[in-house]
């Protein structure tokens, strides 16, 4: 488990350094991990879509990078008719959504 899964520093300058904001928005990202997680593995694959775009936008707004890659990773996937995404992917997307959450448990923000 790293703690480079959430960049504090870009976290810090887009809340100009208000760390109760920070918290905030770490609080809610963990939430909306694990809403968007839920709906990406359900199995549709419209739904799925829109909920990695979703947690990709999320992710890079905090700078949890490996979540923002492994999102958009299957959110390509999904792009393509018929296709579901990789094992691989969703597996990627899960462990670096459940490290990021780590961090964030950490740091006393979790959801």
């Amino acid at each position: 488990m790293s703690q480079t899964a959430i960049d504090l520093v870009h976290l810090a300058r887009q809340t100009g350094g208000d760390a109760e904001l920070e918290r905030e928005l770490l609080t809610l990202f963990a939430q909306q991990c694990a809403r968007q997680l839920r709906a990406i593995h359900a199995g549709d694959a419209s739904v799925g879509r829109d909920a990695a775009h979703t947690l990709k936008g999320a992710a890079r707004a905090i700078g949890a990078w490996q979540v923002a890659e492994a999102a958009d990773r299957i959110e390509q996937q999904l792009t393509q008719a018929g296709a579901a995404p990789r094992e691989d992917a969703l597996d990627a997307l899960t462990l670096a959504a459940a490290e990021a959450r780590a961090v964030i448990s950490r740091l006393d923000c979790a959801a």
